[in-house]
């Protein structure tokens, strides 16, 4: 397969490392990922500035290209810009925190995986939930063996897989769940200062309100140790309620 893999932590975190080691097993791996971080900018787009790209070393060695952009800038760019061929599919990640429940929404991991979807490209999105330091060797031979399966199975169009793996050792894993996307909410909260010179700022904190119980649902099923596979789509109609609407007469309010 060929490979596209990007990602919102930047070209440089460990993440996007060990996950092209794995992808490399299986296919030739481009990565084109944003030069620095650009978690929770979900599927913004630059229209009113260029796009920079420089190639990036790892190690004295070629290793991607570093875009001046947003994870779904990276990925547009790729396939419609630097790639020769379309890619086989799209890996996004791995990226260094959860992606459950409301946070998909946020999400640039999973706006590039959800650009790669637009553009007709099987896509995945993979999530290691911890913000702690961590190993992320697992989580991407997780995201290898289930890009080998996509390989053979595919994904309906406009549908793309978001994955979130514990951060604990495989013997640890109690399996893999197929889930929906939670309802969890951020508590959020703006912590209230002053710089060194008495101006006034926020910085938002806060965290995760986990209100499903479910292990159908994805983020009960990593609190519960299992690793989440959600299938999640970008067509945002409410179909229930677009039957509703049939019966309102909308019509007359021209």
């Amino acid at each position: 397969m060929n490979i596209l893999v990007s990602n919102d932590d930047g070209i440089d975190a460990p993440g996007i490392y060990a996950l092209v080691l794995e992808m490399k097993k299986i296919g030739t791996v481009t990565v084109v990922a944003p030069d620095k971080q650009q978690s929770a900018v979900g599927h913004a787009i630059t229209m009113n500035y260029p796009l920079r790209v420089k190639e990036f070393k790892k190690d004295g060695k070629f290793f991607g290209y570093a875009v001046q952009g947003t994870p779904a800038d990276c990925v547009k760019l790729a396939v419609r810009a630097i790639l020769k061929h379309e890619p086989d599919l799209v890996v996004s990640g791995i990226n260094h925190g959860s992606n459950t429940a409301i946070s998909i929404i946020y999400s640039g991991t999973v706006s590039a995986a959800t650009e790669g979807t637009i553009l007709g490209i099987p896509s995945i999105a993979v999530s290691l939930t911890t913000y702690a330091p961590a190993e992320f060797r697992y989580a991407a031979r997780v995201a290898r063996k289930l890009a080998l399966l996509i390989g053979k199975r595919g994904l309906p169009p406009s549908t793309l897989l978001n994955v979130n793996v514990p951060p604990l050792k495989a013997k640890d894993i109690k399996g893999v769940l197929i889930t929906r996307q939670g309802k969890a909410v951020w508590n959020d909260t703006f912590d209230h200062r002053r710089d060194p010179n008495n101006r006034e700022y926020y910085w938002l904190t806060g965290g995760l309100e986990a209100i499903d119980q479910d292990l159908e649902f994805d983020e009960a099923a990593v609190r519960s140790k299992y690793i989440s596979v959600t299938p999640i789509h970008y067509d945002l109609t409410d179909y229930k309620m677009f039957e509703t609407m049939k019966k309102w007469n909308i019509e007359k309010i021209k």
